[in-house]
């Protein structure tokens, strides 16, 4: 990390990390287990790093299916401040193959978990019960979360049945259920939840811990954008099945409940052949002539997609990570990385009842270029609007910037048992170890380097603005407003304006290729 401190500070200072050792005693256990990926330090595929992973039964045929929609949660209860919701993480079974079932590890049993509907500046509390078999930890990707509620990867909620599973890396545990409180001091915005515990985040998320957050606010209600059946929320996944009908994944260990990791040739990620969208392989979506408001999320592990509409109207972006964009802008395609939203309106308005439109991945090849595909049946009525101004968003000044830090994401700069590691400047994950400071309601100014492969960088808590990336002083069409997430290249570099409000405490940032994740692509930052 390189660090410089700005106003009255003045001195430079930097820190050279080499030769770390690996931290807690799962990941030693691992990769004394395994040879990971030997010699696989620029393993890509289709654009995304890391290895197709073949299904072991016949895949279904592309545009059989309806697309699901995520039902939304009711709450249990409400007062003047606050909305309370019940979430159960179960097994489910999911009937996504011909023939066969699909055993999933889902929010109330479901792939994708129910959607949770929050409004800005009213609290709202998640009670979570694990009947898992194994410990579990719930992150509000995207949300203004105080530390204890925010996910932290040792801060677990234990099997209500007893069964095993470490909380390791000397992490906390409750039993049985913990409740999540979330302010919702933020604006209007597509967030999701997910798994995030320990050394497993990939492995839990692919078995199905993946749901939407939703919240909304006055701002977006005065724009007269499409809404009710016109807001669809799109969960993008990619996955591989085996012979039985289960999710096929290269889990060193099966159970999940001791060696973490992935088998030798995945420690790159792991790519699915086969694309789901909530949940339904490659499926249909029936609409009328008429704009479209679809809330578009990556939720896959390891691949990257771009996204274009064949035969269709471009996509019209209003919203980022974060939340609506000042204006929109207008995309031909779309690349999106792992865990970045792209809220877009889509106009079918302009094509004949009986039309068809393939939302198609041109990173991908085969099936994997193929996504979903909207089929025009109908004409009805269309009063939505998609206005020039958006929403009034605050432009963060490098004039306000009172520390700037560099961090390099590799494979590199520390070893175990003979295994080069996922590193964040040379060092691997430790619970223990904070590598930045940050004043709570501080601006600063972090430049983020990518080597070896694609690396998608994600922090808790705090938005930041994209100022430039690769040397520019652009930040890209993909880029505008308020992000959580940016996609990086190979060899690619972003500039980003941190704002740290909310808070003070530890949080963690890591690459949100969930595989770099459990492998110790991770470190912590504290508000102080």
């Amino acid at each position: 990390m390189s660090e410089s401190h700005r106003g009255g500070l003045s001195r430079r200072t930097g820190l050279k990390i080499g030769g770390a050792t690996v931290a807690g005693v799962a990941l030693s256990n691992l990769l004394a287990a395994c040879g990971i990926d030997s010699g696989g330090f620029n393993n890509s595929t289709q654009g995304s790093a890391g290895r197709v992973l073949e299904s072991e039964v016949p895949l279904p045929e592309a545009f059989r299916s309806r697309l699901p929609i995520p039902p939304v949660l009711e709450p249990v209860h409400r007062d003047g401040t606050t909305d309370y919701f019940e979430v159960t993480q179960k097994v489910g079974q999911a009937a996504i193959l011909e023939g066969l079932k699909t055993e999933v590890w889902g929010y109330n049993g479901i792939l994708p978990g129910p959607t949770i509907v929050s409004r800005s500046g009213r609290r709202t509390v998640v009670t979570h019960r694990n009947e898992l078999p194994v410990p579990v930890s719930v992150h509000l990707h995207g949300g203004k979360t105080a530390p204890e509620h925010d996910g932290y990867p040792t801060d677990l909620i234990l099997s209500a049945s007893g069964a095993g599973g470490h909380s390791g890396h000397g992490g906390t545990g409750v039993v049985g259920s913990k409740e999540y409180v979330y302010e919702m001091d933020q604006p209007a915005a597509t967030l999701w939840y997910h798994d995030h515990r320990m050394d497993f985040t990939g492995p839990q998320v692919y078995r199905g811990l993946a749901g939407f957050h939703l919240i909304h606010d006055d701002t977006e209600d005065s724009l007269s954008l499409p809404s009710g059946e016109r807001d669809i929320p799109l969960m993008i996944l990619d996955r591989a099945f085996a012979a039985d009908g289960s999710f096929l994944y290269p889990s060193v260990d099966p159970t999940l409940t001791s060696t973490p990791g992935v088998t030798d040739g995945y420690m790159s990620g792991v790519l699915g052949d086969c694309i789901l969208v909530n949940g339904a392989a490659w499926p249909v979506l029936e609409v009328s002539d008429a704009k479209y408001r679809l809330r578009i999320l990556n939720a896959s592990n390891a691949r990257r997609y771009r996204l274009r509409l064949d035969g269709g109207p471009r996509f019209v972006q209003i919203g980022s990570d974060q939340g609506l964009l000042s204006a929109p802008v207008e995309h031909d395609a779309i690349d999106i990385a792992q865990a970045e939203r792209f809220d877009v309106i889509v106009d079918f308005s302009g094509h004949d009842v009986g039309d068809q439109i393939t939302m198609v991945n041109e990173n991908g090849s085969g099936g994997t270029a193929q996504v979903m595909r909207f089929v025009v049946a109908r004409r009805e009525a269309d009063t939505s609007v998609v206005p020039d101004r958006l929403a009034d968003l605050e432009n963060l000044s490098e004039d306000d910037v009172s520390v700037e830090r560099e961090f390099v994401f590799a494979r590199g700069g520390a070893q175990a048992h003979g295994t080069t590691l996922w590193t964040v400047n040379g060092q691997p994950f430790s619970p223990d170890t904070i590598v930045a400071h940050p004043e709570l309601g501080a601006t600063e100014k972090w430049t983020i380097r990518a080597q070896n492969v694609e690396h998608p960088f994600h922090i808790h808590l705090a938005p930041f603005q994209v100022i430039g990336r690769d040397g520019n002083d652009d930040p890209g069409r993909y880029n505008q407003g308020w992000k959580d997430t940016v996609n990086l290249d190979t060899g690619g570099r972003a500039e980003l304006l941190i704002r740290f409000d909310g808070y003070r405490g530890r949080y963690v940032f890591h690459c949100h290729n969930l595989e770099h994740e459990d492998m110790m692509m991770m470190a912590n930052f504290e508000v102080v």
